[in-house]
């Protein structure tokens, strides 16, 4: 039984080892900060049509792809540069892009389960930027900010882009990975196709006057 048990355990560990991360920078997380300091700049409303966040986890056997639709939000803008910004995600709206019929139905209703998301007590997530530093060019920030998922909130650090940036709209990109057991999602997937640790979440924001 003893030889059984060990052997279980090693071939758990070798599965773990081959449920790789998606592909995308870990963000640096900490524990969140304070929000309080007054914002400069002009304010720009979000796009919601135009925004867009796609997700990606991988397991042993593959991965998955999907979306969740932003809800509201709007950045800051001084000067052409961008200065924050904050967004209400619509966590009843996870939908996977990668399956169809009943295999898409059934993932998407695990996603919105306690097992993962909890949308029926959780039914948005948000993002509050806290700071913004100049990257390696002009269009480069890096960005700060409180991530709530769960009702859990931690502060992230990761490399974005301004594509955009006029007078009369701005648009940012970013593709980061979060720990998602930072966020109480804890599920590991089926003992022989386990599930990787980080999601990785490839944003677009678009706003504008």
């Amino acid at each position: 039984m003893k030889k059984i048990t060990l052997l279980s355990a090693i071939a758990a560990i070798v599965l773990a080892s081959c449920a790789g991360n998606p592909e995308g920078k870990k963000a640096e997380t900490k524990d969140s900060v304070a929000t309080t300091a007054e914002v400069v700049g002009s304010s720009y409303s979000l796009d919601t049509a135009a925004s867009k966040l796609v997700w990606k986890g991988t397991k042993v056997t593959g991965a998955h792809t999907g979306t969740v639709n932003f809800k509201s939000g709007s950045l800051n803008v001084d000067n052409g540069k961008l200065t924050g910004g904050n967004f209400v995600l619509d966590m009843t709206s996870i939908s996977s892009t990668d399956l169809e019929g009943e295999y898409k139905e059934k993932l998407d209703g695990h996603l919105k389960a306690d097992d993962f998301f909890a949308v029926d007590k959780n039914p948005e997530a948000s993002f509050t930027v806290t700071e913004v530093k100049p990257g390696a060019t002009d269009q480069d920030v890096v960005v700060s900010g409180n991530l709530v998922i769960k009702g859990i909130s931690k502060n992230i650090t990761f490399d974005a882009k301004v594509v955009e940036a006029t007078e009369a709209a701005i648009k940012a990109t970013a593709n980061f990975n979060i720990e998602r057991a930072e966020w109480g999602v804890n599920y590991t997937g089926k003992e022989d196709d386990l599930i990787s640790k980080q999601i990785n979440f490839d944003v677009t924001i678009a706003a504008k006057k």
